[in-house]
């Protein structure tokens, strides 16, 4: 470890920057702080590489993607965010020797520190494999021994089975002779793979020797394939208990969860890492990192101070784990956090629990008829409340006092918070709700429980929208405001220029860096995720038409007097698409909505569906209505020009299929998901089938 150089960034997001951990093959890996004086490590990809805009996404991909395991056994991304050209992933510190770096100082682990090292690590694989990751670089440079117990670390090439991997070209993507022989050979990788792996590890934990060793690389891969492991200097125990791991055939090695039950360590194993050689260099680490983070002091002192540090780290052995074409970094975990930790464990998104499309030929409706709703409930809908939000195994809408959460199957209530905003409700990539109270605190909920999770303290006065990082929202005082989903803490607080200032819509749109708003009074504008500065406007474009930004895959499409479609990052652009009512007088569109290469919209008349590529019409319909929305086979709108009537035409040629009535109504909305159309109509919550 070292101090900052020429060149090396002072702040990254939340950051401030103390020193330079190591670096590999992709990027550095600095040891930050944010403003809680908590530590972190923070690594960025190399300024050469970051303009390969496909690198840097996938880089902050694979970092939302390690975000997705939860587990005590790994090292979790706090954040991940690409800021100024310079893409960086945040996780929490881990003070501790690399396994390697312990074996090499202090020797080999005796049998009770290899059985709770192989029971541990096989418990957090099995965390992993859950997950629906595979790790594919375990190795001891990738394990971290803390006071806590083994840690798994660097998810540079984990994911899934079908994934992508970040390494460049001409790079090994597994280190020699820890990646399993189909590893080698470039054949299908399953979470055996990872098993491989942990037997080559322990081969060296146990005796200090690889399990397989050459004069180069090449003899190295060979012997994985085709050799023996070096077994000389294991007990016959762990001998027994080792082997299987290192089969030749993936389909013969154990599940990790059958090596956790066999490596069974004794009683109290776990104090090998608070006790002996290996437990006093992590105490030692412990020490100089908390003198890293205290509060500096001013002067020539402080410098000195901390390059000390940074120094006395370096000696102690901790530096980058580099390999695979990838860095290491670590995490550091107090117990005063723990119970916080808690708040941001966040469980996986359910399943979908997914209607059966119904078939006219199989006589399950009849063309111009009106269908059975799948079920209906008087849910007492608050009149602020938005569209109804499905959120996998329910559908969330705002009820009077706060907001409830209803089963998509059969329309039972499953929960219900009160206190909260009902027209304040988002989806957090359908693992968490968030909403708002009246202190304009936000608040999230595990969608298919309503379990409390993290709150921020945000001073909001409406959601607007967000994205995989943060939540945006508008304050009390009408600035922009950025939120963090990995901490809850607040990233950015922007002014919005005087136009605009108190005129923001809640209807957004984020993608690919930026974040567009629109305003009551006919506006678009643009601002950058990282920071909240203004990128570019779009001016009057709309005089009658509520705006409703929708982007997908850099592209916004924006509503008003034109259908528009521009490129999101600078405005530049693609199509743009006038309507006319039917008197042929100039109208404008209604809300947009993208599904696969198609754009839907309101027209001066009917609803249309356009390629999303050219902006020219494939048909238009005879059925009325807004919002646009596809769902199963048909296209969905909802018309309360008399009574509410949810219009359904075919996707192929808009040909109308049937029409639902309802009750006239003051407020109405729609929204589908799961092969359902959720209906609200005043007070009346219910669901349609979908054909």
């Amino acid at each position: 470890m070292k101090p900052l150089g020429v060149g090396d960034p002072i702040r990254l997001g939340p950051y401030r920057l103390l020193g330079v951990l190591g670096e590999g093959g992709m990027g550095k890996v600095y040891v930050g702080q944010d403003g809680a004086a908590t530590a972190a490590a923070v690594k960025v990809l190399r300024p050469e590489l970051a303009h390969d805009s496909g690198l840097s996404r996938r880089f902050v991909r694979e970092a939302l993607a390690a975000q997705a395991v939860r587990s005590p056994g790994v090292a979790a991304v706090l954040g991940a965010q690409t800021e100024g050209g310079r893409p960086w992933i945040a996780t929490e510190f881990l003070t501790g020797p690399t396994l390697d770096e312990a074996v090499e100082k202090h020797g080999p682990l005796d049998e009770t520190g290899v059985r709770a090292l192989a029971a541990s690590i096989a418990r957090t694989l099995a965390d992993i494999h859950a997950a629906g990751f595979i790790h594919r670089d375990l190795k001891p440079q990738n394990i971290v021994l803390t006071s806590t117990g083994p840690r798994v670390i660097d998810f540079g090439i984990a994911r899934p089975e079908h994934g992508l991997t970040l390494t460049t070209t001409g790079q090994i993507p597994v280190t020699p002779g820890y990646g399993a022989p189909e590893q080698v050979l470039g054949q299908r990788v399953t979470p055996a793979a990872d098993v491989f792996s942990l037997g080559a590890v322990l081969v060296y934990a146990a005796t200090g020797r690889r399990a397989f060793e050459g004069g180069h690389v090449a003899a190295v891969q060979y012997e994985v394939v085709h050799g023996e492991p070096r077994w000389d200097g294991l007990t016959p125990e762990l001998y027994a208990l080792i082997a299987p791991c290192l089969a030749k055939d993936s389909a013969s090695r154990p599940v990790p969860g059958q090596i956790a039950t066999a490596f069974a360590p004794p009683k109290n194993s776990d104090r090998v890492w608070r006790r002996g050689l290996v437990a006093d260099d992590i105490k030692e680490r412990e020490r100089l990192v908390r003198e890293l983070t205290a509060p500096p002091t001013t002067g020539t002192v402080t410098t000195v101070t901390r390059r000390r540090l940074l120094t006395g780290l370096a000696a102690g052995g901790t530096v980058l784990a580099a390999g695979g074409g990838t860095t290491g970094w670590w995490l550091l975990r107090s117990r005063a956090s723990q119970k916080k930790d808690n708040l941001f464990d966040i469980p996986t998104a359910v399943k979908t629990p997914n209607a059966r499309l119904l078939v006219a030929d199989d006589g399950d409706y009849m063309v111009d008829d009106s269908p059975k709703p799948l079920w209906s409930t008087d849910a007492a809908v608050d009149g602020k409340s938005r569209a109804p939000l499905p959120v996998r195994d329910v559908v969330v809408i705002g009820l009077y006092g706060g907001i409830g959460a209803y089963n998509v199957v059969d329309g039972k209530l499953r929960w219900k918070v009160e206190d909260v905003q009902p027209d304040h409700y988002l989806s957090l990539s359908d693992r968490l709700v968030v909403t708002l109270d009246a202190k304009g605190v936000l608040r999230t909920y595990v969608p298919s429980t309503g379990e409390p999770k993290w709150t921020a303290a945000a001073d909001a006065a409406a959601l607007l929208t967000a994205d995989e990082h943060a939540v945006y929202v508008v304050t009390k005082d009408h600035r922009l405001r950025s939120v963090g989903r990995s901490d809850a803490r607040i990233r950015w607080t922007a002014e919005v220029p005087a136009r605009y200032r108190g005129k923001l819509s809640v209807r957004a749109a984020v993608d690919s860096g930026r974040l567009v708003l629109s305003t009551v009074d006919g506006h678009v504008l643009a601002v950058a995720t990282a920071n909240g500065h203004l990128v570019w406007e779009l001016r009057h474009q709309a005089e009658k038409a509520s705006l409703s930004p929708v982007a997908q895959d850099g592209i916004v499409y924006v509503n008003g007097k034109t259908l528009t479609a521009l490129r999101i990052t600078d405005r530049k652009e693609i199509w743009s698409r006038a309507t006319r009512d039917m008197y042929k007088a100039r109208a404008e569109w209604g809300p947009p909505s993208v599904h696969g290469d198609s754009v839907y919209a309101l027209g001066g008349m009917f609803p249309e569906r356009r390629r999303s590529s050219d902006g020219n019409t494939i048909w238009t319909s005879r059925k009325d209505g807004s919002p646009v929305l596809v769902q199963g086979t048909g296209v969905w709108t909802i018309d309360d020009s008399y009574k509410t009537q949810v219009n359904t035409v075919n996707v192929d040629n808009g040909y109308p299929v049937w029409s639902y009535e309802l009750p006239e109504a003051e407020h109405h909305g729609i929204a589908v998901d799961g092969n359902r159309a959720f209906i609200r109509n005043d007070e009346l919550l219910c669901a349609l089938p979908v054909f």
